[in-house]
């Protein structure tokens, strides 16, 4: 009788999204928003609105982490290294604005990754909230409304 050659079980534990949101508030603590809040704040708001609208455990993780590479404030190694669903690197690194990188090529890059949209529209529809704006000097709140809403218009989010 011969044995059945067996495949080796390999084990992928994946970051929890408790440990994902304790990795990012780690990763950004101390670090403020435009109108001088804790990042954090804004983070968890782009991780509920991804939430509500319907996105999955993978989309949430990313929101969690979506300004972290951007911000350095965790490397693109160690992005890479996460113990993360590759489609979760996936939207971290299309949401994530390259230096000199064109609107238009960034808002192309994050249409072509499943998933990625949803994360960009929570994170805008915080980042536009007029609350949010209401803080800021007219200037910046008149350049960051702008810039918002020619994103959203990239990606066909207008209406």
């Amino acid at each position: 009788m011969t044995e059945t050659p067996r495949t080796p079980l390999t084990l992928t534990l994946t970051l929890t999204l408790a440990q994902v949101e304790a990795t990012a508030r780690a990763a950004h603590a101390g670090q403020t928003d435009k109108a001088g809040r804790p990042y954090a704040e804004h983070l968890q708001a782009v991780a509920e609105g991804v939430r509500a609208r319907g996105g999955d455990e993978e989309q949430i993780a990313a929101a969690w982490l979506h300004d972290a590479v951007e911000d350095d404030a965790l490397s693109p190694g160690w992005l890479r290294e996460a113990a993360l669903s590759s489609r979760t690197k996936d939207i971290v690194l299309a949401v994530t604005k390259r230096s000199g990188e064109p609107p238009e090529a960034y808002a192309a890059r994050i249409l072509a990754t499943p998933g990625a949209l949803l994360v960009k529209e929570s994170d805008l529809a915080h980042n536009a909230d007029p609350a949010r704006l209401a803080v800021l000097d007219e200037a910046t709140r008149k350049r960051l409304t702008e810039k918002y809403a020619r994103m959203r218009a990239l990606l066909g989010l207008v209406g």
